[in-house]
Order: structure tokens, then C-alpha cells, then sequence
């Protein structure tokens, strides 16, 4: 299994601000942010994030052509 990430980290990848990260770990269906809930701890696999970032893109570029 590859290494995890936390919310903090991952916002810093991304470069997006933190409360971000946790509102998308809140989303329900195509929205939500691949994640991995251990008690109170949030972690997240790179590669399940940027998979979805991916798809949410082709998603995107497909509704407005």
C-alpha cells in the first residue's frame, strides 16, 4: 500500500486551502473525495485523489463542449 496522505498535506499538493480538502470528505456521490476514515483521522492514497481529479476534469470538459 502506498504511503497516505493527511488533510494538510494533501491541501498543500494541491494547493488548495484546507477547508477544501474537508468539505469534499463531506460530499456525497461524484463530489466526494477519495478517502480513508480511521476513528478521527482522515487519510488519503495520492494516487485514488488523482485519479478522481481526473475524471472530474474529463467530466467537466465533456459538459461544456
Amino acid at each position: 500500500m502506498e504511503n497516505l496522505l493527511t488533510a494538510e498535506e494533501l491541501a498543500q499538493r494541491l494547493n488548495v486551502p484546507l477547508s477544501w480538502i474537508y468539505d469534499r470528505t463531506r460530499k456525497s456521490g461524484p463530489e466526494r473525495i477519495p478517502h480513508y476514515k480511521m476513528g478521527k483521522y482522515v487519510r488519503f492514497a495520492e494516487s485514488e485523489v488523482i485519479d478522481f481529479l481526473r475524471i472530474k476534469c474529463v467530466e467537466e470538459a465533456s459538459q461544456t463542449a
